[in-house]
Parts: C-alpha cells; sequence; structure tokens
C-alpha cells in the first residue's frame, strides 16, 4: 500500500523534490526488510508531514519513512 502511495508521488508533477525523494526511499525499502531510512531522508519526511500542502498519500509515504528510520543515538 505504501509503495502505492509511493509510486503516486513520484509520478506526480505537484510533488516537492523533497516528497519525491521520501517517496523514493519508502520504495526502495519496500520489498526488504533490513533497510532503515537515512537521517537526511527523515528530515525531509518529518518536513513534508508538517506541510499543509503535502497531500494525504504524501504524509502516508512521509510517515512509513519515519517509522522505518533509525532510533537517534543519544551522545554521552
Amino acid at each position: 500500500m505504501a509503495a502505492t502511495k509511493a509510486s503516486k508521488s513520484l509520478k506526480d508533477p505537484k510533488s516537492t523534490k523533497a516528497e519525491k525523494s521520501v517517496a523514493a526511499s519508502d520504495l526502495a525499502q519496500a520489498k526488504t526488510a533490513d533497510k532503515q531510512t537515512s537521517p537526511k531522508v527523515a528530515s525531509k519526511a518529518s518536513k513534508a508531514l508538517q506541510d499543509p500542502k503535502s497531500t494525504r498519500a504524501e504524509k502516508s509515504v512521509a510517515a512509513s519513512d519515519l517509522s522505518q528510520a533509525g532510533a537517534k543515538k543519544k551522545k554521552q
């Protein structure tokens, strides 16, 4: 389901560069369980979720990417 939404975001001419980056990351992780969203893409996904112009599908893809992001390490 997320892969379908990601594909639609990539094809949508109204999608921003950041939204397309997030969608591409989601597609790359669609069939593997061992990949994690990079911090750079997680940041873009967070911005997409906060952007009122993002569509529902784009927000769904961004949320999926954030759910696959690695835990942030605490500095000691």
